[in-house]
């Protein structure tokens, strides 16, 4: 059973249904509800206040959670006690993405170059980092959620960082974090039984418009992933390999995702997640030619054997997003979603924020449309048939970046154009 809605759902229960697995979706949100349902019975929070309930009803066997807030729920104790295995980090392994001031303590303890950051409980406190520290910063929420009341603030020079500080929520404080430049990049592995299986090096496009130009989106505007066992960036080797003696102390078993900034020729620590992702989860579930035994035995705790498909290198994606995105404030009527002429794809489509009228007419119910992912060899080939695929569906409004894949790759390159370290 998977714990979300929209494109991830889809994607999710879609790839591990079709090797094998019998899927349904218990959906965390009030949106995006159609798309997992076109892959089996779906059931909501609404209805059903406790997914607990559901595991020996329906004889889960897998949760597969899209987010870590389903720790945060009055249910969660119940959801570990029952045995049911998590494709997740649980207790003590999931401060390294919850607690961004204990992620970075981590690092320092294990060597592992982070930039320098600070938390501040209030405006004044923060003006005061500032002021005796004038550089830019990326303003975050001390606490890592969906909900947080800070959502991640780019600045990329003082007078930006001096600017926001007067507008951020600070509930829970905030953390301010070095600004190291653009030249940022991720890896994915898979941690269980002890041991550190590298699977991905990936790159998510955060801006909203081509030519990574306007604000850092609430989710990425698409993505690429190169399968990449081997580390060849070194971004496991320098980055995650360091804290397998604490991975093995607390337990820790299921995906880790390291988020780095290359500044003076080394790689530092943004961020660590403990999810395959929103954006790249589709893809490394694609790129698998066992994705329902890896996902199973990472569950588990069990030794793995990862298995690619041949001739698979790169998966690119691209979002299409609806009339308005990403100021989610603009709101329009929901719009008619349509293939150009009934062209069906030749890739995956995982839909996301739609619904289907009564007429069975498809029409927006958001403004986060679509996920279109080609796979390849080469990077350029996957590129060729996402965007070939992207432009066959149509809605008013809508767009979607067209770049992606020709900036910010490979690993270390920065955006194209000149950025600003100070003001």
């Amino acid at each position: 059973m998977v714990l979300g809605i929209g494109s991830f759902a889809h994607s999710t229960t879609q790839i591990l249904k079709e090797d094998g697995a019998a899927v349904a979706t218990y959906l965390t949100r009030d949106y995006g509800h159609f798309p997992p349902s076109l892959t089996g019975p779906t059931f909501s929070r609404v209805k059903v206040p406790n997914p607990c309930s559901l595991t020996k009803k329906r004889n889960i066997n897998l949760m597969i959670p899209m987010s870590i807030d389903w720790a945060q729920m009055d249910w969660k104790d119940e959801l570990l006690d029952s045995g049911v295995p998590i494709f997740g980090a649980t207790g003590e392994g999931m401060r390294i993405e919850r607690e961004r001031d204990f992620a970075r303590d981590l690092c320092r303890d294990f060597h592992i170059p982070v930039p320098t950051a600070f938390v501040a409980a209030n405006q004044l406190a923060a003006e005061r980092i500032v002021k005796k520290r004038p550089r830019p910063y990326v303003i975050k929420n001390p606490l890592c959620s969906p909900n947080s009341p800070v959502q991640t603030i780019v600045c990329e020079t003082v007078a930006e960082t001096r600017a926001w500080l007067k507008r951020v929520n600070y509930a829970e404080g905030v953390f301010l974090q070095d600004y190291l430049g653009r030249a940022e990049i991720g890896h994915i592995a898979l941690v269980s039984a002890g041991e550190v299986y590298s699977v991905a090096t990936n790159q998510e496009y955060k801006r909203a418009f081509a030519g990574d130009m306007g604000i850092v989106a609430g989710a990425p505007l698409g993505g690429i992933v190169e399968l990449d066992p081997s580390d060849k960036y070194g971004l496991a080797r320098e980055l995650i390999l360091p804290l397998r003696p604490w991975f093995r102390e607390v337990g820790f078993h299921g995906p880790i995702q390291v988020t780095a900034v290359r500044h003076r020729d080394r790689w530092r620590v943004i961020e660590y997640n403990i999810r395959i992702g929103v954006t790249s989860g589709a893809m490394i579930l694609r790129l698998l030619e066992n994705p329902l035994e890896i996902v199973l035995a990472t569950a588990g705790n069990k030794p793995l054997n990862l298995r690619f498909k041949a001739g698979l290198q790169f998966g690119c994606s691209i979002t299409l997003a609806g009339y308005g995105y990403p100021y989610t404030q603009v709101s329009g009527p929901s719009m008619p979603v349509e293939m150009i002429n009934s062209i069906d794809p030749d890739c995956d489509l995982w839909w996301n924020q739609v619904m289907l009228e009564a007429t069975g007419k498809m029409v927006s119910d958001g403004q986060r449309i679509a996920d279109v992912i080609g796979f390849a060899g080469t990077v350029e080939d996957a590129m060729a048939k996402a965007l070939g695929n992207i432009r066959k569906i149509r809605s008013l409004g809508s767009y979607f970046r067209a770049d992606i894949g020709q900036s910010l790759w490979p690993p270390g390159r920065p955006a194209a154009g000149k950025v600003h370290s100070k003001s």
